[in-house]
C-alpha cells in the first residue's frame, strides 16, 4: 500500500481494488503487532526456555516454570502454545492396543489360495482396504 501511495495510487482506491476495508487495514497499519499477539510471544518464548532446560516435562510442568519466571498463564494455554509448536515431553505415553488381537479368519479358504479361473464368472475376489487421508479416511473397494 505504501508503494502505491508513493506512487500516486489513493489507498482507498487500492483498498477497494483488493475487496479490504478502511477500518481494519488503518488499525494494522497503526499497530501491527497486536497486544494479544505479543503476550503469547512472550508466553511461548518463556515455555521453550522452560522445554530447552528439561525436555522431559510436558506442558503440565513447563507451565510452572514459565509462571516462575513472572510469564503467568493458564494450562490450557500453555498447552495449545507446546501443541501449535510442536513441543511434547521426551517421554512420552505409551499407547495401548486397546485389547487388539488378532482372531481367527472371518471366512473359510474356499479358493486355497489359487486364483485361477479357467471359465467367467467362476471366481469372484473382493477386498476392502480403509486408506487414512487429511480428509478423513478414503475406502478403497475392488471386485
Amino acid at each position: 500500500m505504501r508503494e502505491l501511495a508513493v506512487d500516486g495510487v489513493p489507498v482507498a482506491v487500492s483498498l477497494r481494488v483488493l475487496k479490504l476495508s478502511r477500518a481494519p487495514y488503518y488499525r494494522w497499519f497503526t499497530q501491527q503487532v497486536t497486544v494479544a499477539e505479543l503476550t503469547e510471544a512472550y508466553r511461548a518464548n518463556a515455555l521453550f526456555d522452560a522445554h530447552r532446560d528439561d525436555p522431559e516435562f510436558g506442558s503440565r510442568f513447563l507451565v510452572e516454570e514459565a509462571r516462575a519466571t513472572g510469564e503467568a498463564m493458564c494450562e490450557r494455554t500453555a498447552w495449545k502454545i507446546c501443541r501449535d509448536n510442536q513441543w511434547f515431553s521426551a517421554f512420552g505415553k505409551k499407547r495401548g492396543k486397546n485389547g487388539k488381537r488378532p482372531g481367527p479368519p472371518v471366512h473359510d479358504d474356499l479358493v486355497k489360495r489359487d486364483f485361477t479361473a479357467y471359465d467367467v464368472n467362476e471366481l469372484w475376489l473382493t477386498d476392502i482396504t480403509e486408506h487414512w487421508t487429511e480428509e478423513g479416511k478414503l475406502y478403497l473397494y475392488a471386485i
